[in-house]
Order: C-alpha cells, then sequence, then structure tokens
C-alpha cells in the first residue's frame, strides 16, 4: 500500500517545539496504521540556526526563513510553538490563506483571536487545532467539541496551571508559606524567572476563556474573565480550610444556566471529597457538568516537554486522517451563540473571609450587624487564634451576591477594632459535594 506523505513544518523548536520533533519521529513507523498516512518534517523555523541544528542533528531541516515554509507546497501542515502574540499570528494567517492547516499550542493567541483565527481557517476550508493550548497533555477541547457535543454544559472548571498547584500543595502539606513555597517551585522549574502570569492566575484566565467559549458555545474573551491570583494566600488560611474539610485551590470557573455566562479564576475553598481536591502537585484537572454526562473529570499533566508534545502531535494525526478522507474544516467555530457574561458584582458565592480584630467584648457582635444591615446571610463567625491583643475571626456566609459581600468587608475594614483583612475566599458549592447546598 502507498502511503500517503504530508509535509509539516515547525515554527519554533523551544521545550515543546523539541518534544514534538521527538513524539513525530517516535511515531514515523506507526503513523501510517494509525492515521492512513505519514507527516513528515520539512522544515523547522528557528531563530538561531546552529543552535536549533546542533538539538536536533540535522541542519538541513533548520531554516530561518519563514518563506521557505509558506512556499514549500509539499508542507500541509504548520505547527506554531513559538508563543506570543507576533510573529506567531502573522505567521497562522499567512499558513491559512496558503490553504495549510495548523496546530498550535498558543494560549495567548487563541485566547485573544480565536474567532478571527476560526473564520480564516473556514474561508481556506483548513482545520485550525490547538488542543495543547489548555491543560497540556490533558484532552479538553476535543472532548467539548465532540464527545460532549450531545451535552448542554452547565458548569466547566478545573486547576489548570500547575505551578500555582504545586504551590498550593506545599502549603497545604509541608505548612510552608506562599514565598517559601514560590522558591521551592522556581528551584525544581515549575516556575519560570519571572512567575507574575502564574501566580496572579493570568494564565489559568486565558484557558478559562478559551475552554468556556467552547463549552457553552459563546464568546467568552480574556477580558471578560475576572482574576485573581494566589499571592495573598498564607499558611493560616490553608489551616483553616483544613478544620472546615476544605483544601484551597486555584480554580478555573466557568458557569451558564444558558442564559448567560459566569467566568473567573480566583482561590477557592474545596471540600475535600470533591474530585478536584486530591489533585495535587503539578498535575491538571478539568471537571466538566452536562445534562446527558452528569460529571466528568480529566486529569494529567498539564505542561512539560512531552506531555504538551502529546497533545500537539495528537492534532497532528486528526489533521493527517482529515486530509487523508478529504474534510479539512469540518469542525468550525462552534460559537454560535451571543450570549452575556453576568457582571462579578451579580456573581452568587459562599465566602471565606478572615479579619485581625482588636481582642475586645463586642467585637463578633458588632461584626454581625454589618453583615445583618447589607443583607449578607452568615452561616457562621468563629473567633480563631490570639496574637497579643488582636485576634483573628473568620466568617463563613451563605451564598451572597458579591456586590453586597464587598460592601460588608469595606464597612468591616473601616471599623476602629479591624486591624486588617487578611483574606477572602470564595467556597465551591455543589449539590453532590456538600451537605448543606440544598439551595444551591
Amino acid at each position: 500500500m502507498e502511503i500517503r506523505k504530508i509535509g509539516v513544518a515547525l515554527l519554533g523548536l523551544g521545550t515543546v517545539g523539541l518534544g514534538t520533533y521527538k513524539v513525530l519521529m517516535a511515531q514515523q513507523e506507526e503513523m501510517p496504521y494509525k492515521t492512513g498516512a505519514q507527516a513528515q518534517i520539512r522544515r523547522i523555523l528557528v531563530r538561531n540556526k546552529e543552535k536549533a541544528a546542533a538539538k536536533i542533528g540535522n541542519a538541513e531541516l533548520i531554516t530561518d526563513c519563514f518563506d521557505d515554509i509558506i512556499n514549500d507546497d509539499s508542507i500541509e501542515i504548520v505547527i506554531e510553538l513559538m508563543g506570543g502574540i507576533e510573529p506567531a499570528r502573522t505567521y497562522i494567517e499567512a499558513a491559512l490563506r496558503a490553504g495549510k492547516h495548523v496546530v498550535t499550542a498558543n494560549k495567548d493567541l487563541i485566547a485573544s483571536d480565536h474567532g478571527k483565527l476560526m473564520d480564516l481557517a473556514k474561508e481556506n476550508q483548513c482545520d485550525l487545532m490547538f488542543e495543547a493550548a489548555v491543560a497540556g497533555a490533558i484532552p479538553v477541547i476535543t472532548p467539548l467539541k465532540q464527545s460532549l457535543a450531545a451535552n448542554h454544559l452547565s458548569e466547566v472548571m478545573g486547576i489548570v496551571n500547575g505551578t500555582t498547584n504545586f504551590i498550593l500543595t506545599k502549603m497545604s502539606q509541608e505548612g510552608m508559606e506562599f514565598d517559601e513555597a514560590l522558591a521551592l517551585a522556581t528551584e525544581l522549574g515549575y516556575a519560570e524567572a519571572d512567575p507574575t502570569a502564574d501566580i496572579e492566575g493570568l494564565d489559568a484566565c486565558r484557558k478559562v476563556s478559551i475552554i468556556a467559549s467552547i463549552a457553552f458555545n459563546s464568546r467568552v474573551s480574556f477580558d471578560d474573565v475576572v482574576t485573581e491570583g494566589i499571592t495573598k494566600l498564607s499558611a493560616h488560611d490553608i489551616r483553616y480550610a483544613k478544620e472546615m474539610g476544605c483544601t484551597i485551590k486555584l480554580i478555573g470557573m466557568a458557569h451558564s444556566d444558558g442564559k448567560a455566562i459566569e467566568a473567573y479564576v480566583a482561590p477557592m475553598l474545596i471540600p475535600e471529597n470533591h474530585p478536584l481536591a486530591s489533585v495535587n502537585d503539578s498535575y491538571n484537572a478539568v471537571f466538566v457538568r452536562g445534562d446527558a454526562v452528569d460529571d466528568a473529570m480529566f486529569l494529567g499533566r498539564g505542561a512539560g516537554e512531552l506531555p504538551t508534545a502529546s497533545a500537539v502531535v495528537g492534532d497532528v494525526f486528526d489533521v493527517a486522517r482529515n486530509i487523508v478522507h478529504g474534510c479539512n474544516g469540518r469542525i468550525s467555530c462552534t460559537c454560535f451563540k451571543h450570549l452575556p457574561i453576568v457582571p462579578m458584582d451579580d456573581v452568587y458565592s459562599k465566602y471565606f473571609l478572615r479579619v485581625e480584630v482588636e481582642d475586645k467584648i463586642g467585637v463578633l457582635a458588632d461584626m454581625a450587624d454589618v453583615f445583618a444591615g447589607l443583607q449578607v446571610s452568615v452561616e457562621q463567625i468563629i473567633q480563631k487564634r490570639k496574637r497579643g491583643d488582636s485576634t483573628d475571626i473568620v466568617v463563613i456566609t451563605d451564598k451572597v451576591r458579591e456586590g453586597d459581600f464587598k460592601k460588608a468587608v469595606q464597612c468591616i475594614a473601616k471599623k476602629p477594632t479591624t486591624r486588617a483583612i487578611r483574606s477572602t475566599i470564595r467556597v465551591y458549592t455543589c449539590l453532590l459535594y456538600t451537605s448543606d447546598a440544598a439551595d444551591d
């Protein structure tokens, strides 16, 4: 049987690019049986040709000129692994206009330009695949678009940043403070030299915008996702959460009732019996709820050379099958709805509030009066540890409107007996995983 040869170009040979090269080479023998074709790397675009050639031991594949790729008719698939917005956007658009199919792991670009790029792909009857843009090796995009397409999804939430999950795991299991855990993550290579995008939730925000758009068939932009990081968390918060039977995770949350969408990234208290509570270290997980599937969870490595390359090459296999059968572009943009985004002040949540106050009579009653006056229902108020003449007060609210809760916190912060608002953290509530969620 004659095997169809499909030319492939790699844009970038960094960590994921090199991993993709390795996986593609390892699959050469079995690929024809899996896809009906053999994807062969013809060109690799880099900035430093000598350094790249040394990585793979083949200088003939290396180029620093994109024209060598765009003008080569034998190249049918372009794999963009450069990251960032430019020149990645320009290269992807040029490839699609030239009728070349594109596979990318670029979460920044997909989060900002997903709709435009999908429209351009459809216009040119090309595939645009981006499974690796969310949660590394974990298959999420393809299941949402295909396997779970028969569902009306109501919730997609998850741990989609390995760096922050590693930090929170160390804080929870070993009692580390945030700065200590971040230093360890940096030493072990889990955190970048500049960890801002991870610890401030920006990386997770981009991923939430992508999966929410696909899950609810309505465009959710990066700017629609309200984002909080983990920098304000302390070991005290972790300990108090444990006392409540919870753990704290940085959660990317997207919820829809079919009429509107809520989307945000924030630290959250998760009940210990929820599947996400046991996802530790650098692992990622995405939890999905639908009207037909009920609950499903996807778990695995969220980053790294070979895990991310696994998702990239999986997309290449899909494109190769489509080329063989002449059905490229069969799944275009699925955002056919135009649902509004719920303003964060109108989102309802339970909250954990930790306040340092003067240790004196009447403080608890005064605080309760503030909440009652602003219609913030309180589940419990607990006095915790003392430090000299001050003490920690922990408040757990019922489900309340965020705007009302913020007003209450602002009023408490102005009280003369208040030393500091130490933390405000959402508490995840779900009918299946909490005993007091009858009103959810």
